[in-house]
């Protein structure tokens, strides 16, 4: 018996993810079409759980990821979360950036080739995992995108560092910088694939490269995955904690409560007032300006340089802002 033991898919009670194993192959399956197979905390726990076990089950060669329904593979963290949550306790997303790691990290050191089965769209999050798996095949439909500056986020959990290695460095910044969508033949045009095929045929491309995979020596795979991922370890290890601690830190200003609440409101955000609240010399790091405000009747300070009336006695402030 091993000294750490495999489970049955079934042994895991996971909810967000389907988990199956046939034959030498694994596939995890973001289950949550309805968010766009976005995820939240309890799916990135179920994630990492199922590529840990694929690591240490002798039975498995090669896992699979990819997206239930046809729509999308992964579009990322689920943007209700973030808006409700982590704008109103920043110090949470630093939490919930080490699930973040953690899932991807599981991808990443399996031990084991990764397929990304791309069904659909991958966007922001969803094309870091993308990345994070060692190889991608997608469907003709699917499309890739990053979206960090456009949301009030930094695409630095794992695009910033791995898309110049993957696809060079101009084109990710292009990626990171437009937001715009490639689709799936200018991804494999730039490297960020390895196959394109019609949808009806994505199925059996991965169970041909996967076949391909099994049929090699279980060690010598694992050192090879492990002298490949020389470069993506170096710069992760690098900046993968610092940008842990900034967006944490981040999510305590305006550019991510904007983004974020616009998604979710189904508008535009407003990204150029905030540039021009810079320009005219106003706030574009606070929803209602600085902390700086001293109410002359109850003496609550650090209220916000735009309130008209104290926010703890309701008094009126002083018209010159003191």
């Amino acid at each position: 018996m091993s000294v750490i033991a495999p489970h049955a898919p079934s042994e895991l009670g996971f909810k967000d993810i389907l988990y199956t194993k046939d034959g030498w192959v694994a596939t995890v399956t973001i289950d949550r079409p309805e968010a766009y197979n976005s995820y939240t905390v309890a799916t990135l726990s179920e994630i990492a759980a199922a590529f840990k076990d694929i690591s240490r089950d002798d039975h498995i060669a090669v896992g699979v990821l990819t997206g239930a329904g046809e729509t999308a593979f992964c579009t990322g963290g689920d943007v209700k979360e973030y808006a409700a949550d982590y704008t109103k306790r920043p110090r949470d997303y630093w939490k919930y950036m080490s699930y973040f790691i953690d899932a991807i990290d599981s991808i990443k050191d399996c031990g084991k080739p990764t397929i990304a089965r791309v069904n659909g769209m991958a966007v922001g999050g969803g094309n870091e995992m993308n990345s994070a798996c060692d190889l991608a095949i997608a469907a003709e439909h699917a499309r890739f995108k990053q979206v960090g500056v456009q949301v009030g986020s930094v695409a630095a959990g794992g695009a910033t560092q791995w898309l110049p290695i993957i696809i060079g460095d101009r084109r990710a910044r292009e990626m990171l910088m437009t937001c715009e969508f490639i689709d799936a033949k200018t991804a494999l045009d730039w490297g960020l694939v390895n196959q394109v095929v019609p949808k009806e045929q994505l199925d059996d491309a991965v169970a041909k490269l996967a076949a391909k995979l099994v049929d090699t020596f279980p060690e010598c795979m694992r050192y090879t995955k492990t002298q490949a991922n020389f470069w993506k370890d170096f710069v992760w290890s690098m900046t993968g904690p610092h940008a842990k601690d900034w967006l944490s830190l981040h999510f305590a200003a305006l550019e991510p409560y904007e983004g974020m609440t616009a998604f979710t409101q189904k508008r535009k955000a407003d990204r150029v007032g905030i540039r021009e609240r810079a320009a005219s010399g106003g706030s574009s790091e606070f929803v209602w300006g600085p902390n700086a405000r001293t109410c002359p009747k109850c003496k609550a300070e650090g209220l916000p340089a735009a309130f008209a009336f104290c926010g703890k006695c309701g008094a009126a402030l002083p018209a010159n802002g003191g």
